[in-house]
Formats: structure tokens, C-alpha cells, sequence
């Protein structure tokens, strides 16, 4: 061995040329990957606001991490046949295990975001049924280093309210950047305004409530000429989706005083739930337009707090539970919610279309300004082209209680959207570039409003949000008498609605509102940005829609 050695030995040890010097690559250490920002994700009031402070390194947070759909191309493709009349796929619906096999994450995706929130040292929840979504919790320290922005507190003098929220947009590693498109949590200045308004009921004791009450109503809505053999929605479920928790004894109170014997409500908490009752009045307003109008109808409570995070759960959990009728009488305007959120908030409501759920949503009651600025804008989600936005009414009858007319309520939400395009079924009514709202209306103006049983007293509410539930409550009556006939359910409310609408039996399924105004905009024959379609003639529709 020695003298073989010897040779290679001497041949190293003698100079090597330049030439071969050059040639010998330099090896560096590798880049660390760039972390990826998540645009949009920073709430505008940032912006305005005075920075007092750090959140507390220990503070708890709870995040909900929305991850990307697979194959959004091919979804908006499938959406576009399920909706469309004409289309052999027409209603023909997915399962959750069906839509999260073909457009949610990826069990691989899943287990990646999973793993990076852990190795963080945040706790995960189980991913939603249709495999959007991640709850996560963990201290305000352990939230930042995740996702790598700052939490800071603010005072909002515009609002006079104090908040914390995110410096700057989350990024993440860009492996797990690509799969989430959405980080809500973050701050907990979102609050979602209900619309709805009431003032105590006059009546003395012994006397009737003033307002809507459950005869009136469905003589009004034409819903009275098979009631106890039918138009009862018996069988069908409504979920209402809130942010404020309600007291069972005022819908006791309220059933037992008209003589309803409604299903007790059930509730379902998404994100934690809420036990805050500020907002009673509007839950129990939307329970007890659905009882009197659908009084065999199951109701499903969906409860979240108040927060962008609250947003997400609520709408995860309502399409993953695949509730076939969706009421939501809850919003901001359009651009008070972040980029972000509505991106993320708008892919559930795609699946709910792709299910078949109906979802119906006030319009708001500030009319066309809702952000209240001067100009013109919308309610979001009512605005959402997989949302039927539900705009008001001021309600006349009849000596005898049957509907007289409607005229537009001036508060009713309306007009077109800054976001959304518009969606193929609006192209026969609106040539413009963006969608418009609302789709259709119902009774809202609090003179001609409903007497509701809220906070131990009687109330005569208005509002938007008597008109979302009362669109649902006929979507339950109409469900159960097709179930009846065996014909489809309403599914995907706007592809019904419009394709109704659209044909020669619009004069019988509808009331048209042709007079009143919601400030920029004016009610006028057929669709219009103040009451859509107008409003519905209950056994008029049933007759169109299912003979």
C-alpha cells in the first residue's frame, strides 16, 4: 500500500494550474425561503386609528385558517351547469364528501398547514367536513411568531371604541402560503350589525299585540288556502345564522300566545358559540317569523361571536352541516370586510350553491348608502353572487287581511356591488359590469312590521331582517311541498328565483313593486335595485313552480 501511495501523494503536492482553480464551483449556503404575505388582510380602521399599546404576550387568540380550494376553475364550471336551467346538470347538487373530495384541501394539505401550526406551538382543531378550514388557539406571542406580524391595540375615534388587531398582513412559509387563502382572528374590530329595529307595542293588557302576527302574514303571502294539510313546512329545516345568543322563554311566550306548536329551536355553536344576548331581539325576531310562516319547520340556531374569525366558523360550519335553508340577517358593508375574509367567505358560499342550499341574507336598512358615507353601496353578504339579497317592503292589505300592495320601504338595501361581477342568471336585467342587489323583497318597514315577543315584552319589529326569514320560511313551505310531489327542492335560490321570474308566470308567483324609492335608486316594473323580483304570492309560486 505504501508504494502506491506514494505517486498519488507527490501528484497532489505538486501546483495545480489557475485554469483548474477557476474551474472548482463555489458552494454557498442555500437562501432561506422568503416568507409570503397574505394580502389584504389588515382592517381599514388600522389605518385611521391611535396605536396604545401591545397585545399581552399571554393574551388568548383564536384564529380560523381558511385554506384555498382545489380546482377553482373546474368549480366555477360546475357552478355554472348545476345553476343553469338549460344545463343536463341542472340541481344536480353535491354531497359534503362530494364537494370536499373534489374541490376541498387535500388530506396531504391539511396535514401540512396542520403540522406548521403545531410546530408553532398553537393548538389545531379538526378541519371543517368540507376540508376549508382550521380553528387554531394560542397565545398572543406564539400567534404573532406564527404568522409572523404584530398585535398591536388601537382606539377608533371615528367609532369611539377601542381594538386590537394585526400591524400588517400575515406571511407565512410559501409552501404553506400557496394552500390558505384567509387568516381571520387577528383582530376583534369586526363587528357584523344586525338589521333589523323595533319599538315597544302599544297594546294594553288584554289586548292584541300591533303588528304581523302569524294569520295576517300568511293571509298576505297567500299562504293560508292549505294550511293544516300543508304549507306548514313540516319536515324541513331553516338554520338562522347569529351572533348573539336568545332566551328560549320569549319564543315559548310567542308560540304559546298563537297557538303554535313549533318545534323547539335548536342551537349549534360554531367558533366557541356566544353567550352574548345584546342581540336577542334579532334572533328572536327571526325564530318567530319563521314559526309563523313555517310552523312545522325545524329551527337550527347557528351561534358565533361577533368577529371576522366568528364569520368564518359560522359560515364552515353551516355548509359543511349542509342545512338545506339559510337565513342571515347579519352584515357589513362591502368594504368593511377585508379582502381576505370576503374571498374566504364567498368560497362557502360557492358551496352552498354547489349543495343546493338556499341562502337568503338582508340587504341592509340604510337604502342605497350603506356605508353611510354620502355615496352608494351594498350589504356584504347580501351582495354575494351565491346569496340571495333580500331587500324590503311597506306591506298594504285588504279589509279582509289579503295582500292590497307594496311599495318599496326606503331603507331597503340596494344597488350594485363594487366587487362581484355579474353573475350569468342577472345578465337579462342588468347590463352592467358589476352585480346588483337585492333579488327580492319582502315586509320590512317597521309601520306595517311584525309583533315579536322579545327581552319579556311585546315589539313591533322591522327591518331587512324580517325579510330574510320570511323568504326562508317560504323556502321551507316550498321544500315540503315538493318533497309532497316529488319534485326537486328550491335549491340554489337565485337560479330558481330568476329562471321563475324570467318566464310568463312572473305576474302569478310574484308581487311586482313598481312604486317607492331607497334614495339613489327607484322601484319600477319587473327587477329593480330597491326589491329585486319583488316580493312572493305564496300559493301563486307553489302553483307555478310545482302545478
Amino acid at each position: 500500500m505504501k508504494s502506491r501511495l506514494m505517486p498519488l501523494i507527490g501528484l497532489i503536492a505538486a501546483p495545480l494550474p489557475i485554469i483548474a482553480l477557476a474551474a472548482v464551483p463555489a458552494f454557498a449556503a442555500p437562501a432561506a425561503a422568503q416568507p409570503v404575505a397574505l394580502n389584504g388582510s389588515v382592517v381599514p380602521a388600522v389605518s385611521h386609528s391611535t396605536r396604545i399599546g401591545d397585545v399581552a404576550a399571554d393574551q388568548r387568540i383564536t384564529v380560523a385558517v381558511s385554506l384555498n380550494q382545489r380546482d377553482a376553475a373546474g368549480l366555477d364550471a360546475f357552478l355554472a351547469r348545476v345553476t343553469d336551467p338549460k344545463s343536463p346538470d341542472y340541481q344536480h347538487y353535491l354531497t359534503v364528501d362530494q364537494f370536499a373530495d373534489r374541490f376541498g384541501a387535500t388530506p396531504q394539505t391539511v396535514a401540512e398547514v396542520s403540522a406548521y401550526l403545531k410546530s408553532q406551538g398553537l393548538a389545531v382543531g379538526q378541519v371543517t367536513a368540507n376540508h376549508l378550514t382550521l380553528e387554531a388557539t394560542g397565545t398572543a406571542a406564539q400567534v404573532q411568531k406564527a404568522f409572523g406580524t404584530k398585535l398591536a391595540n388601537f382606539h377608533d375615534a371615528r367609532s369611539d371604541r377601542d381594538f386590537y388587531a394585526n400591524t400588517a398582513n400575515p406571511v407565512l412559509p410559501p409552501e404553506i402560503a400557496a394552500a390558505v387563502s384567509d387568516v381571520s382572528g387577528l383582530n376583534n374590530y369586526a363587528r357584523y350589525r344586525h338589521f333589523s329595529s323595533g319599538k315597544l307595542s302599544p297594546e294594553a293588557a288584554g289586548h292584541a299585540p300591533s303588528g304581523l302576527n302569524p294569520t295576517k302574514a300568511r293571509s298576505a303571502y297567500n299562504l293560508t288556502s292549505a294550511l293544516g294539510a300543508g304549507y306548514t313546512g313540516k319536515g324541513q329545516t331553516v338554520a338562522v345564522a347569529e351572533f348573539s345568543a336568545f332566551q328560549q322563554s320569549n319564543i315559548t311566550t310567542y308560540d304559546k300566545y298563537y297557538g303554535l306548536t313549533s318545534p323547539t329551536p335548536t342551537v349549534v355553536s360554531a367558533g366557541g358559540g356566544t353567550t352574548d344576548l345584546s342581540g336577542q331581539g334579532e334572533v328572536e325576531l327571526d325564530i318567530e317569523v319563521i314559526h309563523a310562516l313555517a310552523p312545522g319547520a325545524a329551527v337550527k340556531v347557528y351561534e358565533a361571536p361577533n368577529s371576522d374569525a366568528g364569520e368564518i366558523a359560522l359560515y364552515s360550519k353551516l355548509v359543511s352541516d349542509k342545512v338545506p335553508v339559510i337565513s342571515i340577517s347579519w352584515g357589513t358593508y362591502e368594504a368593511g370586510e377585508t379582502p381576505a375574509n370576503r374571498v374566504a367567505v364567498d368560497t362557502d358560499f360557492k358551496e352552498a350553491a354547489a349543495q343546493g342550499q338556499s341562502v337568503y341574507a338582508a340587504s341592509g336598512d340604510s337604502g342605497s348608502d350603506d356605508a353611510g358615507n354620502g355615496g352608494t353601496s351594498v350589504d356584504f353578504p347580501a351582495s354575494d353572487p351565491y346569496v340571495t339579497g333580500t331587500g324590503g317592503s311597506t306591506l298594504s292589505t285588504t279589509s279582509s287581511g289579503a295582500w292590497s300592495k307594496e311599495t318599496a320601504w326606503s331603507g331597503s338595501g340596494g344597488g350594485v356591488s363594487s366587487y362581484f361581477a355579474t353573475p350569468s342568471y342577472q345578465t337579462k336585467v342588468n347590463t352592467g359590469a358589476k352585480r346588483t342587489v337585492p333579488d327580492v323583497a319582502a315586509v320590512a318597514d317597521p309601520a306595517t312590521g311584525w309583533a315579536i315577543y322579545t327581552g319579556g315584552g311585546w315589539y313591533t319589529y322591522g327591518g331587512t331582517s324580517a325579510a330574510a326569514p320570511n323568504w326562508a320560511a317560504f323556502t321551507a313551505v316550498y321544500n315540503s311541498e315538493a318533497k309532497a310531489k316529488s319534485k326537486p327542492a328550491f335549491g340554489f335560490a337565485n337560479s330558481t328565483i330568476y329562471s321563475l321570474a324570467s318566464s310568463a308566470n312572473y305576474g302569478t308567483a310574484f308581487h311586482d313593486v313598481t312604486s317607492g324609492s331607497n334614495g339613489a335608486y327607484s322601484a319600477a316594473k319587473g327587477y329593480d335595485k330597491v326589491t329585486g323580483w319583488g316580493t312572493y304570492n305564496g300559493a301563486g309560486f307553489l302553483k307555478a313552480k310545482l302545478g
